[in-house]
């Protein structure tokens, strides 16, 4: 079977980085056309500086990085630098990217790529908020039916929210970019707080990671030492859960993930849900089902296989 085509679109981030390291250390199963950037967790030119930097850790300074939209659709930008720290990568000391930015604007690139390949035959990988995706679609809606699948990180149901009572932080930041790209009709994967809060990295977890001995292997450590404090302080778990990299995750291997198709739709209105993903889990509204929504993993295999494949870089 043929690897996957993919483009990762990303706010790096410490799990940006992992979930792009697992895309680029899985070339049999991921090929990742390009990266695009979005402004999220910091603002978009360390989010594109912090993607390019990721490319050359995991040795593929080849990679194609894109840099996208510097602000949502229809609010002011709100980051997390709280979480993960000044740079967004906060934790190992990495040098600055030699790599350049490719000249075309993410959204184009999105567009262009898509318009060129058979319908069908590319997954969107959202990582962050939904920025470029929305923009794309309502740029071009004839890629709309291009798509093959959209696999994303965002949104939550039991786990309420994270950076608001009733919101997840990407849906959050561009609500008006999720609403789009719910509606779209491509068929949507979403990994919410509900399945990624399970993907914790306990310290032996992460003393896999550091005992590679590689430098990929040590920076990941050393990214979640720094990353799993905001966590481990606000919910007083075991260590910090790893989101995005479920997205790449499931790509490679879908079994370790379980869910149920299910409609879900995004809070544009009210200040007090913003950004809210309300999932219609008991199926009590009678609405069309457009999206599967993930709720449970294998967490023990999952970093099974992220270590194995971090190994390879």
């Amino acid at each position: 079977m043929s690897a996957r085509k993919i483009i990762i679109d990303t706010d790096p981030g410490q799990d940006d980085a992992v979930a792009i390291l697992l895309a680029l250390a899985s070339p049999e199963e991921i090929d990742v056309l390009g990266i695009t950037a979005v402004a999220g967790n910091v603002p978009l030119t360390l989010t594109s500086k912090n993607a390019r930097i990721v490319c050359e850790l995991a040795g593929k300074p080849d990679t194609k990085v894109y840099e996208g939209c510097d602000r949502p659709m229809g609010r002011e930008l709100v980051t997390a630098e709280h979480v993960h720290g000044k740079t967004g990568l906060n934790g190992p000391v990495l040098p600055a990217p030699i790599m350049k930015v490719e000249d075309q604007h993410a959204v184009n690139f999105i567009i262009d790529t898509l318009r060129a390949h058979d319908a069908g035959t590319v997954t969107l990988c959202p990582l962050g908020p939904l920025t470029n995706i929305g923009s794309a679609f309502e740029k071009a809606p004839d890629i709309i039916e291009k798509v093959q699948e959209i696999v994303l990180m965002g949104g939550a149901y039991f786990e309420v929210g994270n950076i608001t009572p009733a919101a997840e932080f990407n849906i959050y930041v561009d609500p008006q970019a999720a609403d789009i790209v719910f509606k779209s009709g491509a068929p949507i994967v979403v990994m919410p707080l509900d399945v990624t809060h399970k993907a914790l990295v306990t310290k032996p977890r992460n003393d896999a990671f550091r005992n590679l001995g590689t430098k990929v292997g040590i920076a990941v450590a050393e990214m979640t030492d720094f990353f799993e404090r905001f966590d481990k302080e606000k919910y007083g778990s075991d260590g910090a859960p790893l989101h995005d990299p479920c997205v790449t995750a499931y790509l490679i291997q879908p079994e370790l993930f379980s869910g149920r198709r299910i409609n879900v739709e995004i809070e544009t209105q009210s200040e007090l849900t913003m950004g809210m993903t309300v999932a219609d889990w008991w199926s009590v509204t009678g609405r069309a089902p457009n999206a599967i929504f993930i709720g449970d993993i294998d967490a023990d295999g999952f970093f099974s296989l992220l270590a194995e494949r971090l190994s390879r870089l």
